[in-house]
């Protein structure tokens, strides 16, 4: 494995009742806090009325702003950081899935941050610092909540560009599996894919004697898909919500990825796809992951055969490594097929009349992708399997 530096500065809180510590978070950082939600979930399963006791009891002076986007945009970032200059903002608050505490990171950075913090997105200005932020999940997916990374996109542009930065890690994440329960099935599925797939991008690497983080790779994929058929039939259960969002959060917090850098290009491919068609992020890599396994197969026969054996099973009597391998990249679509997640973009009513656009945007910065370096060429070419 390559040499690394690992730290991980957020405070995860997991569990049954874990709201509880809410009010001793929050009263560390300040008393004005910018409360910051989606499109009124919260409201409608209670954990609104729930973070306004807990933020009420300790006298907190509380300005809302709702709203947050699937795939969050620009303008809405704009307004928390206007609003967090305006209301003097000690807090950030997050109460939602992966795209309000996305939106959450842009919003403390630009308030810290004299110009646009488009610029700090588009990687023309690095950020100084941050307000802080903590989080209350209410979606296993993304596994922003305890990591630096963020998503974001300028609708006017048709940018989506992910972004991260030493300032924008949460100071405290509260995860209760309890506020997953009211997630709807296709929600649901599209985190667990999101989930696999997160887990997929830092396992495809060239990086030799990596055992270790290939087995944590390995066992959270097996769980998911263990995990996944149950949960979805019976939606109320404490114990597969809890299993998920704990995969969810371990996806994607750096422990995988220490020593290894994974590939990436799957990622920066949907991006391009739901910045011009604006489709849930989990969906898109439903359908583009396994294309993108196909079209890079060669680039590594082996490591393919070792995702089949380990992660499905896929017997490798009499059959060739490549014939493993294929039939690996086929168990997956077949798991994702089962559950309910999409496998084409015409599931979307995306044709070939959008191609070349979603190239331009996967392309913004070049050839992309670490397992093996993709260019325009190839982009159009998956996309066009994809179909």
């Amino acid at each position: 494995m390559n040499s690394f530096v690992f730290q991980n500065p957020t405070k995860l809180i997991f569990g049954k009742g874990q709201l509880e510590q809410l009010a001793t978070e929050v009263q560390a950082y300040g008393k004005r806090v910018l409360l910051v939600y989606g499109g009124g979930s919260i409201k409608r399963n209670g954990l609104y009325d729930k973070v306004m006791a807990s933020l009420n009891g300790i006298g907190a002076q509380v300005t809302e702003l709702s709203g947050v986007e699937p795939n969050p945009r620009l303008t809405t970032v704009h307004k928390g950081v206007d609003l967090c200059r305006k209301h003097q903002i000690d807090l950030i608050l997050a109460v939602g899935g992966g795209s309000v505490i996305d939106c959450s990171k842009a919003i403390a950075v630009g308030a810290k941050y004299e110009g646009d913090v488009w610029d700090i997105i588009t990687r023309k200005a690095a950020a100084a610092g941050a307000l802080p932020l903590g989080t209350v999940l209410t979606i296993a997916a993304t596994g922003s909540e305890m990591n630096a990374g963020s998503v974001i996109t300028n609708w006017e542009t048709k940018e989506k560009l992910g972004w991260g930065s030493p300032y924008s890690f949460p100071k405290f994440s509260i995860l209760d599996p309890e506020h997953t329960i009211s997630l709807p099935a296709d929600q649901t599925v599209y985190g667990m894919v999101d989930i696999m797939s997160h887990v997929l991008e830092s396992y495809f690497h060239h990086v030799p004697n990596t055992p270790v983080q290939d087995g944590f790779c390995e066992t959270i994929l097996r769980t998911v898909i263990n995990t996944a058929p149950k949960l979805l039939q019976d939606l109320q259960s404490f114990e597969h919500r809890s299993t998920i969002m704990y995969c969810g959060t371990m996806a994607l917090n750096g422990v995988l990825s220490m020593g290894i850098r994974g590939d990436w290009a799957t990622h920066n491919l949907e991006h391009a796809v739901s910045a011009v068609h604006d489709i849930p992020h989990g969906g898109g890599l439903a359908i583009l992951f396994p294309n993108w396994m196909k079209y890079n197969l060669d680039a590594g026969v082996e490591r393919f055969k070792q995702f089949a054996v380990n992660v499905f099973g896929v017997s490798t009597e009499g059959k060739s490594d490549r014939l493993i391998a294929e039939e690996g990249i086929e168990a997956l679509r077949s798991f994702w097929t089962s559950i309910g997640a999409p496998s084409r973009l015409k599931d979307y009513q995306i044709d070939e009349t959008s191609v070349e656009t979603m190239a331009d945007k996967a392309m913004i910065y070049g050839d992309y992708g670490h397992f093996r370096k993709l260019n325009r060429e190839d982009t159009v070419a998956i996309y066009r399997m994809s179909l």
